[in-house]
This record gives C-alpha cells, structure tokens and sequence, in this order.
C-alpha cells in the first residue's frame, strides 16, 4: 500500500510539472498583441534562459549576450520576463531621459522575501513617493551633505585612525575594522548616537550585513533570484539570508522601543524619532505609509546602504593603490601640498586635490561595486528605441557595461586615474559615472558617501603608507563573486606611519 500511495504521488508530481511546463511554454510562446518586446536568447519552459546563464556569475552571462543580441534584450530568470539594457547610451536614455517610466522597483526576490515590498528602497507606487521624499527631508535635516555631517565623519574618522595605529605595523585585514567605523555614520543618523567600535550591537549588525552582502553576491544568491519558489525547499547558505534579516530587525525594534519610551516629539534626536512623530500624527490615517513595519524596514534598508558599498569601496581603494604604490605616493604629495600634516583634510580640500578627486572616482568606476544595479520596472506601457515595453517590465541596467564603455572611457579594462582628469590635470566629471545609478532611484545616501570616501581615504593616507604583504604585480583585483556586488578578494595589509 505504501508503494502504491508513492507511485501515485510521483505520477500526480509528474503529470503537475508537465502541466506548468506547458502552461509556460504557451505563455512565452504566445503572441503579444500589446508589446514588441526586444529581441534575446529563446527560453525553456521553467528554466528560462538558464542555459545561457551558466558562467560563474550573471553579470558575465549577461554581458556576453548583449555582444550578441544588442544593448536591448530580453532574458527570462526562470519564468520571469526581464529586459536587460547594456551600454551608456542605451541606460542613459531610459534612466535619465525616461526616468519617470523607469522609476519602478523591479522584483528581487532576496529582498521581497523579506521587506515584502515595504521600506524606501524596494517599495513602488504612492508609498515609495512619499517615503523617498520623507526621508531625502529628513536626512537634510540630520546634514546630509551639511557641514554637520562633515563633522560627525570626521570624528569618527579620529576614531578609525586611533583603532589602525594599533595595529603597529603587523598585518591585519581591513575589512572588519572599516565595515564598523563606516556603519557608526549611518548608525548615529538613524539611531542618534555612534557605538563603540567593540559594542555588541555593532559588532553584530556589521558581521550580519557582511555575510548577507556576500550570499546574495554568490552564486545561492543569483540562484535564488531565479527559482525563489524551489529553494524555498532547498538547503544551503541562502537560508541563513532570512535568518540574518531577522536578527538586524529585531535589533533596530530594540531600538525602537527605547526611543518610543523617551520620545520627545519637539525635539526628534534622529531619523527613528522622526518616524515615531509623523506615525503619531498620522495615526487615524487609514491611508497613511507611516506605520512600525515601514520604519523597520526603511531604517534596515538605510543601514544595509549606509554600511556595505562604502567599506566595500575602501576595501577596493586599498588594494588599487598597493597594487598602484606610484598612485598611492601621488596622492600623499598631494595631501602633503594642500593638507599637510597639523589637521585632517576637510571637504573644502577636495577642490584642490584634483588627483586623489579623479582616483576615488576611478576606484568606484573600476570596482564597480553593484555591476547590474537594483532592478528597475516600467510603471507604464513604455517605447524604447523601437520596442514597446509592457506595463511591469522588469528592467536590469548593466551598470558595468556603462563603467567599461570605450565611447565614454579610453582604457575601460584598465585603473587609470586620468579617466577623470582633463589635458590641464584638473578633475573632470563624466556622465558615464553612475556608481549610485541615475534618475529617480539614485542612492539617496550617495552625498554622504562621497563625503567618507574622500575623508576617510585621505585621513588614512595623511598617516599611513598602505604596504601589502607580497609584490604588488602579484594582487588580483578580479572580484572573489559578482551578483549583487562585486567583493573583493581576501586581503592583508601592514600600515606603516609616515
């Protein structure tokens, strides 16, 4: 009896995939009397267009295909229906000169798993409206890109450097170190107040965030991407994804709790403060975005962003100028001639030192830290150099196609400075730079991380020579995974006083 029970069971399996299969091929195959959708590799009924994308990471697969299909192309992730845009041009045009159609937020699943379409990064629609421009006011309020908040990175930048010249020229690997100071930005921001570098409550939101960033950068997290639904039931390191997720919220509640005890609605002490107040006044709002699940997921996205890009970005910056030792000994004359040694440097320094401007950009350029963007979505039926995108179309921008175009930079493959300096040596801007994407999604934090990357890199250089632990020819710059992010390989550096 129970091998007939079984046998049944695994003939209804069957003849239910058989089914989906054929409901999918019908739906790819079936004309669409709406759309002209680009052209692009032709799927397989549940697997999409996996076969195509079978190379180490995504951005790879993708990046080959539009060499072959065009810098408009359809892929299918699964069932899912994506169109891919490759090249300056072509992302320019839809995320500049067609911001407003391409404002959406497309689907992620990582991130929906957990957010549920709720919070300032992943949510669309009025909610995403009204969250966005309540938050750009209130960082505003809080300094972004102020002098206050010049002065809060420069104190923690004092921090930092007290915590390096510990390390008294013995090897040490950066990553952890720099994840913490970066994070207090964001963290005295949302929170009001900055942790020391050995708080429990630091120490444990920057390794959750670390790990996460690497899973989702890994193959799991791709995968996962594709087939949400069937890893659902799978084991493997995408679980401890959600896990993680958990354990920040649970911390940021915490939080929360303590400020709604000591709120003081006429005297908000930071973003979480500010959220409570417009909560309470827009209480018997039946329509009101303000509620405790936005504000968890809201501050969760703002710390994920204000802690992972930026430390991952000075990782990078460290291994480019140990590889580069002549770049890293032009910046220190530069900081030496315009800074010299009885202050740190302060953003009023950054329109003199046109060298270390054009090196920082060159970092974010070369590093390219999120490849292919968040991804988009068309909030409309939408035209694009002659197709005719669906209403919810999800749209991937290949963010490093844009960083490594030949029209836009000379030696695209290549670290080289002088893709942002002019024939006088002075800084030049490049539309082509969207390391915080364009239009109406831009990173709204990308002031902020300006500001660190220029304050924290030149304070380190003022007092440090960065010394890596082999020849410099022998770094790989190549990234360790490439998903959401690029990371950089495993390092270990010595800092020798200057």
């Amino acid at each position: 009896m129970p091998a007939a029970a079984f046998t049944m069971e695994s003939t209804s399996t069957a003849i239910l995939l058989l089914l989906l299969a054929l409901l999918c091929l019908f739906l790819t195959l079936s004309p669409r009397s709406k759309s002209r959708l680009p052209p692009g590799p032709r799927p397989l009924p549940l697997l999409g267009n996996l076969l195509q994308l079978r190379s180490q990471n995504m951005v790879t697969s993708l990046t080959k295909l539009s060499k072959k299909y065009g810098s408009v192309f359809t892929v299918y992730l699964g069932s899912r229906r994506v169109v891919v845009l490759s090249g300056y041009q072509t992302v320019k045009e839809a995320l500049v000169d067609q911001r407003e159609e391409f404002s959406g937020r497309g689907h992620y699943p990582v991130f929906l798993h957990f957010t549920k379409g709720n919070g300032l990064v992943f949510s669309n629609g009025d909610r995403w409206k009204v969250l966005r421009r309540f938050s750009i006011q209130i960082l505003r309020n809080f300094g972004m890109g102020k002098r206050s908040i010049e002065e809060r990175i420069l104190e923690e930048g004092s921090f930092l450097l007290e915590e390096l010249r510990k390390t008294e020229g013995e090897p040490f690997d950066p990553k952890f170190v720099l994840s913490r100071s970066v994070s207090n930005i964001i963290c005295s921001v949302l929170f009001g107040s900055r942790f020391d570098y050995h708080d429990e409550r630091l120490l444990t939101i920057t390794r959750l965030i670390n790990e996460n960033f690497q899973i989702m950068s890994s193959p799991w997290g791709e995968f996962y991407n594709i087939f949400p639904s069937l890893l659902e039931w799978l084991p493997g390191p995408h679980r401890r994804l959600f896990q993680n997720f958990g354990r920040v919220k649970d911390l940021i509640a915490c939080s929360v709790r303590d400020h709604q005890a000591s709120l003081d609605p006429s005297s908000p002490r930071d973003f979480i403060d500010c959220f409570l107040t417009k909560m309470a006044q827009e209480k018997q709002d039946p329509l009101s975005h303000f509620y405790m699940d936005t504000l968890l997921m809201t501050t969760h996205n703002l710390l994920f962003g204000g802690t992972e890009t930026v430390g991952t970005t000075l990782r990078y910056a460290f291994l480019v100028l140990m590889k580069y030792p002549k770049v890293q000994a032009r910046v220190q004359e530069e900081i030496d001639s315009v800074v010299r040694r009885a202050r740190l440097p302060a953003l009023e320094d950054r329109a003199s030192m046109p060298y270390t401007d054009a090196v920082i950009h060159e970092v974010q350029r070369f590093a390219d830290i999120i490849p292919m963007n968040l991804p988009h979505r068309v909030t409309q039926d939408t035209a694009f150099r002659g197709f005719l995108l669906p209403k919810g179309t999800d749209i991937i921008t290949l963010l490093n196609t844009v960083h490594q175009d030949p029209s836009q930079f000379l030696m695209p493959q290549e670290f080289n400075p002088e893709h942002f300096l002019d024939a006088n040596q002075s800084f030049k801007k490049s539309p082509a730079f969207m390391p915080f994407s364009a239009g109406h999604r831009q990173c709204l934090g990308e002031s902020l991380a300006r500001m660190e990357l220029f304050l924290y890199l030149t304070a380190i250089l003022q007092s440090f020579s960065l010394q890596p632990l082999g020849a410099p020819e022998d770094i790989d710059l190549t990234p360790l995974s490439s998903g959401l992010g690029n990371l950089p390989r495993p390092f270990q550096l010595r800092l020798r006083a200057r």
